[in-house]
């Protein structure tokens, strides 16, 4: 008897407010990355290279496709990449010359939000100013939005507003409930 493994989006069963364009981007494939040497290695291999400034990340698209590199801390990144992308970890573990990759994509899951009130919901939980100006995008920000860890990108640009935010999984259900309660005045806008 063969069991049959089901894998279920975190906010499947979440109406997720359309005032935001909030959409979830379950099952992405998620590295996270400690490399003391190596790093031009690894960015050949991502085909983008290891962001070098605190607290921004670098899209780029490789062998592997599409891929976000996010920088986490001093020697710490994490690698976004579409879900299921085959030979990615033992590329960038083989690249790596000191350091280690560990799978971490069960650990969160991203939801996409944009739209003219995105900012305004979002400073109803957060204490990062998301100004253009303090923000600009490019940035990557480990923050509490609602009293939960996140990580917090800033995409778009200046005319349009769009983020993606990495919540744990065992948090995503509580995230999306208050999504959509810090969204219900904005509802009018739309």
């Amino acid at each position: 008897m063969t069991a049959e493994i089901l894998r279920r989006a975190p906010l499947g069963r979440w109406a997720l407010p359309a005032v935001l364009g909030a959409e979830e981007r379950p099952f992405l494939t998620q590295l996270t990355l400690r490399v003391r040497e190596g790093h031009e290695a690894v960015g050949a291999v991502l085909g983008v290279p290891l962001p070098s400034v605190p607290c921004t990340f670098a899209s780029g698209t490789g062998g592997f496709g599409a891929v976000d590199v996010l920088w986490l801390g001093p020697d710490e990144y994490l690698v976004l990449a579409a879900p299921g992308v085959a030979g990615l970890e033992p590329a960038i573990r083989e690249a790596i010359a000191v350091g280690a990759v560990t799978d971490t994509s069960a650990q969160r899951t991203a939801v996409a939000l944009s739209g003219p009130a995105v900012r305004d919901v979002l400073a109803h939980g957060c204490s990062i100013d998301l100004h253009p100006r303090a923000a600009p995008p490019g940035t990557c920000v480990q923050t509490l939005l609602a009293r939960t860890g996140v990580i917090l990108l800033v995409r778009g640009d200046d005319d349009y507003d769009e983020y993606t935010v990495l919540v744990r999984q065992s948090f995503a259900s509580y995230f999306a409930a208050w999504l959509a309660d810090a969204a219900l005045e904005y509802r009018e806008q739309a």
